[in-house]
């Protein structure tokens, strides 16, 4: 259940050079907000057909691709007035299983990104750019409308994606 929507990227180092064959793990609540979790006491219902994670291996360019559906907030279990907005999260393992590298990706234009903790806790404007992902023309096929997102991630250097837990 929920918008569809096809994710791609590509990952790199500092000086643009793909990084081929990196894991990348996603996670995500689903259309309702809700993640298959012992610790979500979020009261949304829980989509049967949804998983909320996957595995993608980078190409030979660092080139990643998935398709999944547009996630949705929810409230913080210890807080009476946050709420989480839209995002998904990665975690990118580079040439060993030693260099990992965790971030969320949200989403622009969501209303509640501008009260979330976790992505105003980035102190520079111009690096929460690099945690947006980037909206691209929307895919239409036989039956269905499909949203396209993009996002690339430097996991070294001056201009590198910006860590979130």
């Amino acid at each position: 259940m929920g918008q569809l929507m096809n994710v791609s990227g590509r990952v790199t180092d500092e000086d643009g050079a793909p990084i081929a064959g990196a894991l990348i793990e996603v996670w995500q609540a689903n259309a309702s907000g809700k993640y298959i979790h012992q610790w979500d006491r979020h009261q949304a219902p829980l989509d049967p057909n949804f998983i909320g994670q996957g595995r993608i291996l980078t190409d030979a360019e660092g080139c990643y691709r998935f398709r999944t559906i547009k996630p949705g907030g929810y409230p913080v279990a210890e807080s009476d007035w946050w709420w989480r907005p839209p995002h998904i999260h990665y975690s990118i393992f580079g040439v060993s299983w030693m260099d990992r590298f965790i971030t969320q990706i949200f989403f622009p234009g969501e209303p509640l990104n501008q009260t979330d903790l976790l992505l105003n806790g980035i102190p520079n404007a111009e690096a929460r750019q690099r945690v947006m992902f980037e909206p691209q023309p929307t895919q239409v096929t036989k039956d269905l409308n499909i949203l396209e997102f993009h996002r690339d991630f430097v996991l070294r250097g001056r201009r590198r994606t910006p860590e979130l837990p």
